[in-house]
């Protein structure tokens, strides 16, 4: 009976998750992958089964992808400390080159790698073929850009292909041509808007926007652009979630329909996010 019983409970998951993958199919929907998240296999071979999933069901995946501890790692074994500026990484000419090399060589293969082996079509697309960017006005942190345009014509390519296209956060100076370091969160905001992703979502280590950053059980599971004002206003959303929560904003005014803060150390978080009626992170939308 208890065979039984699970088997009905896992018939029950899939036809809850069957309007949504009916809906969803042939959408667009840009992935951020970043944190802790991939520094902790479970967690990080969780998230690629489910992006293997949207993408088996008909979604049109896009991953955008930091590596932040994976960098610090690689410039520590140089000999040198990673400084960092209000939360952004100082970005001199040596430590552009490790930065590259990191993410373009280690960190994108390895997501490319473990897509491969769930039966997934992704290709690597380095950030600076699709990304121009200019410095940012403080000069002390060097190589550290923005995005002032996002050309899309490879990524829809792809995606038209059935490719899912895995992008290194790098730009392309369009004053002096050089590489340049650009926030994860905000080289995937600027992407999600070119491409007009349908969502968004943003999987980290945190599980979303709390009202009492020590109780998870405070979590907003659903905040419109009004409500994400006052929390800003009233010190709720700070810090180093300020950024990511300005760039999902940005995102939705610019056309996105949904955005999704999703907490990647729960065991497929992103499908129970997109796939249920609960949710399990916070969503933005208008």
């Amino acid at each position: 009976m208890e065979r039984v019983d699970i088997a009905q409970a896992k018939a029950a998951v899939l036809t809850e998750a069957l309007p949504y993958i009916q809906d969803f199919r042939g959408s667009v929907v840009l992935v951020k992958v970043g944190g802790s998240v991939m520094e902790i296999e479970s967690n990080l071979d969780s998230l690629m089964d489910d992006i293997a999933f949207m993408s088996s069901v008909g979604m049109k995946v896009v991953i955008v992808h930091g590596g932040g501890k994976a960098i610090s790692r690689a410039i520590k074994e140089s000999g040198h400390e990673p400084e960092f500026v209000d939360g952004q990484r100082v970005t001199d000419e040596e430590t552009m080159e490790i930065v590259r090399r990191t993410l373009n060589n280690a960190v994108n293969p390895d997501l490319v790698a473990r897509l491969a082996k769930r039966g997934s079509n992704a290709r690597p697309l380095h950030g600076n073929w699709i990304f121009s960017a200019r410095r940012i006005t403080d000069p002390d942190r060097g190589y550290v850009g923005f995005v002032t345009r996002a050309d899309t014509r490879a990524v829809t390519e792809m995606l038209d292909a059935g490719i899912i296209p895995v992008v290194t956060p790098l730009g392309t100076g369009e004053e002096d041509g050089h590489l340049y370091n650009i926030n994860a969160d905000f080289a995937a905001a600027a992407l999600a808007k070119a491409i007009k992703a349908r969502k968004f979502a943003l999987v980290s280590d945190v599980p979303g926007v709390l009202k009492n950053p020590d109780d998870p059980s405070t979590l907003f599971s659903t905040l419109h652009l009004g409500d994400v004002s006052k929390l800003k206003a009233d010190g709720t959303i700070s810090g180093g979630m300020l950024p990511k929560i300005e760039s999902c904003c940005d995102a939705i005014a610019a056309g996105v329909r949904k955005v999704h803060l999703v907490d990647g150390r729960m065991a497929h978080s992103l499908l129970l996010e997109i796939f249920t009626r609960e949710g399990v992170g916070t969503e933005i939308t208008e």
